[in-house]
């Protein structure tokens, strides 16, 4: 057995299950609210690169290094966008939370409070992690704001980490959460889903 396998997580706002094939059709219908594909500086895939980029995600899982989830609404019961626990480290007990994404309308909802909170749940309950991480682009402010409000702390800034698909350069925002912050991030999230404007 490895150290991240696949698992359904699920609250009162969403439903993390372990990404299939057989959710294509769902999450090109994700992505078109919104078009979130045309944001330039992510790497979403459209409707029609949707096939790849799961089979991608899959693949990496079989590897080790990446364990992605398909994020359902739980009261509509509809897709709505991507997550995933990426670069794995199973000696060091680390992984990042990372390559997410969401349907415009479901964004800046009690929806990804809570997927957040139960994939931290389950790194540092059940995987027994010692850090989680999190990584965005330096021009991301919504996802950078995201961060810091779910309770994560700056690490630092990549310069020049990667280079983007138009060619332009990607400094890479690193954020983490440690063991010992957990349980004073875990009730600022609980407090934070207690509150519908969350």
């Amino acid at each position: 057995m490895g150290f991240a396998q696949p698992a359904i997580l699920a609250g009162r706002h969403v439903k993390l299950e372990p990404l299939a094939l057989q959710h294509l059709d769902g999450l090109k219908d994700a992505v078109r609210d919104g078009e979130l594909w045309k944001l330039w500086y992510t790497v979403i895939a459209s409707p029609d690169d949707m096939e790849k980029e799961v089979v991608r995600r899959l693949g990496l899982q079989e590897q080790g290094i990446m364990l992605p989830f398909t994020v359902r609404r739980q009261d509509t019961g509809a897709i709505c966008g991507m997550t995933t626990y990426m670069n794995i480290d199973a000696v060091h007990r680390r992984v990042e939370i990372g390559s997410t994404w969401y349907a415009r309308s479901v964004q800046r909802t009690a929806l990804n409070t809570e997927a957040k909170l139960l994939l931290l749940t389950h790194a540092f309950d059940e995987l027994r992690c010692i850090a989680v991480e999190f990584r965005t682009h330096w021009m991301n402010h919504a996802s950078r704001n995201a961060i810091t409000r779910l309770g994560a702390k700056q690490d630092g800034v990549l310069r020049n980490h990667q280079r983007m698909a138009d060619g332009s350069y990607r400094d890479t925002v690193v954020f983490s959460i440690i063991d010992a912050e957990w349980p004073t991030v875990r009730r600022h999230l609980q407090y934070k889903l207690e509150d519908v404007s969350c």
